[in-house]
């Protein structure tokens, strides 16, 4: 079933308006702090909800265009690391090495694979708090709990998580 053209519209601007500056300040991190890049990437997920309009609802397409946003990070890295530099480049200090991205990459790799392996209200507790970044308060309203019951799965969500991330060697026991 389509959507009208003024339907389509409204749906885009609905999707800016609320998720435009949270997915910039996590895209933002997520390529260290190049803002220039940041904008692009945000620019081009939300021209790819604009192509998938009639598939969305505004209210629940955060979760699509954080994955579209982090699917485009992913795949700039791997372009980047794929090109041949025909001239080297000067060795300059002040630049992250390549290594270092890598590294960034593989540990946000071992994270989401970690995350995978929590309970679906565990999961849904830590993107609230840590990758939205919203208070107890607001991450019991937006999962209809109460605040007591987010902080408890936080404590329990983060525990697990260290546990899985101490398995795979990403940080000590």
């Amino acid at each position: 079933m389509g959507i009208t053209p003024d339907q389509h519209d409204e749906l885009v601007r609905q999707l800016y308006s609320r998720y435009r500056g949270p997915l910039l300040s996590h895209v933002l991190r997520a390529v260290g702090g190049d803002h220039q890049r940041a904008e692009d990437i945000v620019q081009e997920t939300l021209l790819r909800a604009w192509r998938n309009a009639d598939k969305l609802a505004a209210d629940q397409a955060g979760p699509w265009l954080y994955t579209v946003a982090r699917n485009l990070v992913v795949s700039g890295y791997r372009r980047q690391s794929a090109r041949v530099t025909e001239v080297p480049l000067p060795e300059r200090h002040d630049v992250p090495m390549a290594g270092d991205e890598f590294d960034r990459v593989l540990q946000g790799w071992q994270i989401a694979d970690a995350m995978r392996n929590l309970s679906a209200d565990h999961r849904a507790v830590i993107v609230e708090l840590f990758y939205r970044r919203r208070t107890v308060t607001e991450a019991a309203t937006v999962l209809g709990v109460p605040a007591g019951t987010v902080k408890s799965r936080s404590f329990y969500a983060l525990r697990a998580l260290r546990d899985a991330l101490a398995e795979r060697g990403v940080t000590e026991p």
